[in-house]
């Protein structure tokens, strides 16, 4: 399961960062499809059953305690 981070101050500023950026990654200086939210980075940790952990600018979380 994917959630989002449940630091609210967190959520607040990484969703600013991706309005100033046009929902590229905030963390990321190159603006390409890849950084786009959800970046191309952590849709490829997702699709691996074995991760859990935070995306790169940590708004989402992989969660595997529901296997």
């Amino acid at each position: 399961m994917v959630r989002l981070n449940e630091d609210k101050a967190i959520v607040e500023q990484v969703r600013e960062g991706l309005k100033r950026t046009g929902g590229y990654c905030p963390c990321r200086l190159a603006r390409t499809e890849e950084n786009k939210c959800m970046c191309k980075e952590f849709r490829d940790q997702i699709a691996d059953p074995n991760f859990e952990g935070y995306c790169h600018c940590m708004l989402y979380y992989k969660d595997n305690s529901d296997r």
